[in-house]
């Protein structure tokens, strides 16, 4: 639901704003700033949602995420003028920025590891679900009056908040977060219900007390937990002091959003119309049917990724992704660029090159590093740090996905449309080494086995053999556990 918020505002926003401009009389610069702003307003509202998650809850943040959507719905649709709207849309952005930091958050604490992965990848699935609303929205109440309809199709992005907020107050409360307050006894239900098992019930218990610093053999209900904070010195933590572990988690975090970004996906999801038709084709329902074919293999190469994730693993994905991403705008840049060296010649095979490296690059997006962004982001983090360290993911997606938007068209001016996807192929082959040589595997592992995965790069899968062989113990398969080597890796 968070992400249909988004993906609904993306949607409607493109058809409604042509009945704005129209009925508010406001310049196309103004249509611009509406329509892109949201990113910038929803930078606030991530940076609020770690601290007030860590006040709160989880849970209870996201009921404020959605009633924060539903006022900015509400005030946008009810809108007399231009300052009108754009006050409807901060509080809307800061809704939205809630909404895609604490979502997968939640989602990453309540699940088993072993579904983890496919939980945590639907923001990428429903944005889509959400953008398809938008254009429904539009096409339903473009029959109303002028300075009714765009009014209608903005206010009707209430709804989905609502479904949000009443629904959430049916779910239980992050276990993470519960034994951070020392509620321990509400920890163990919540855990009871969503593992796989009694026995990986009691694990997860015994890990998230480690993390939290409580002692093993403490099981009353409700405890008092030592160093207790609500969020407090976090960024210090993170940013400041970082041991070598949160260093490695911070970089890794904040780069595979900075390269799920900059590698250009916003730039042919938004403006395909203008790539197709720099490749020769001029008919407009010719370029609608082709954006459609856009949009359909971005939502339907999603599903890949959200039932491969716990099964294949992170790393083959994401490594796949960026490899046919790169080479899917190599073949773009160059069918670009043998167009602009014979331009007015018909190239029916350049056109059908254009039109199947864009839809292989939104597949190959969509199939690894679209949803896996947030799977990571969301699970690597310490307990501690999580809230506000996919904070500060989120704002750099958001910020790259505002300066990729409002780029895209000074850039292929300046070094022609060719020129620009082959700079975002560049950027994606330094993306590929980035998550070849920083990115562990962390299929299967729980959210405390992080800190032994990061901090040595060179390490981690040594890491992860240790990590496996201690689970086999734990299980009672056989062998020796080995605290020493673990403490050697910790180090």
């Amino acid at each position: 639901m968070t992400s249909i918020l988004l993906g609904y505002d993306i949607g409607v926003m493109s058809g409604a704003a042509i009945y704005i401009e129209k009925d508010l009389k406001v310049t196309d610069t103004q249509i611009e700033i509406l329509l892109g702003i949201l990113n910038l307003y929803s930078l606030i509202g991530s940076a609020m949602a770690g601290r007030t998650s860590d006040w709160v809850g989880r849970r209870y943040t996201i009921v404020i995420s959605g009633a924060i959507f539903f006022t900015g719905a509400i005030l946008m649709g009810l809108s007399t003028n231009y300052t009108f709207l754009m006050c409807g849309r901060f509080v809307a952005g800061l809704g939205v920025g809630y909404a895609l930091t604490i979502a997968p958050v939640y989602a990453a604490e309540v699940s088993p590891a072993s579904s983890r992965g496919f939980l945590t990848s639907f923001p990428e699935v429903f944005v889509n679900v959400g953008i398809l609303l938008g254009y429904i929205s539009n096409y339903a109440f473009s029959f109303c009056a002028l300075d009714v309809g765009w009014r209608l199709m903005l206010g009707v992005g209430a709804i989905p908040s609502v479904i949000l907020a009443i629904g959430v107050l049916a779910m239980p409360e992050s276990p993470r977060w519960l034994v951070m307050q020392g509620r321990l006894g509400d920890a163990r239900q919540v855990l009871d219900k969503t593992s796989d098992s009694k026995e990986e019930s009691m694990l997860r218990l015994a890990d998230i007390k480690e993390a939290a610093g409580i002692p093993e053999d403490c099981n009353d209900d409700i405890v008092q937990v030592t160093g207790h904070s609500h969020g407090e010195g976090v960024w210090k933590e993170l940013f400041v002091h970082p041991t070598p572990t949160v260093l490695h988690i911070v970089i890794a975090a904040l780069g595979f959003h900075f390269f799920q970004q900059a590698s250009g996906i916003d730039a042919l999801v938004l403006y395909s119309p203008r790539v197709f038709e720099k490749a020769g084709i001029t008919n407009s329902n010719q370029l609608l049917l082709c954006t459609v074919g856009v949009g359909l293999s971005k939502t339907v190469f999603t599903f890949v990724a959200t039932f491969f994730l716990d099964r294949v693993g992170r790393r083959p994905l994401v490594l796949t992704s960026m490899a046919g991403m790169v080479a899917s705008l190599v073949c773009l840049g160059t069918s670009l660029t043998i167009v602009d060296q014979h331009e007015g010649a018909r190239m029916t095979w350049a056109v059908v090159l254009c039109l199947c490296c864009v839809l292989a690059f939104v597949g190959f997006f969509s199939t690894g590093i679209g949803p896996i962004a947030w799977v990571y982001s969301s699970e690597i983090f310490p307990l501690r740090l999580r809230a506000q360290g996919c904070g500060m993911g989120v704002a750099v997606n958001r910020v790259m996905s505002g300066v990729l938007s409002m780029t895209f068209i000074s850039l292929y001016k300046a070094i022609t449309m060719g020129g620009a996807f082959f700079l975002y192929a560049a950027i994606g082959a330094v993306g590929w080494i980035f998550f070849f040589t920083m990115l562990p595997e962390t299929q299967g592992r729980t959210l405390e086995d992080m800190e032994v995965l990061f901090g040595k790069f060179h390490k981690w899968r040594k890491a992860n053999k240790l990590l496996e062989k201690e689970r086999q113990v734990a299980r009672g398969d056989g062998g020796t556990s080995d605290p020493d080597n673990r403490v050697n890796l910790l180090a």
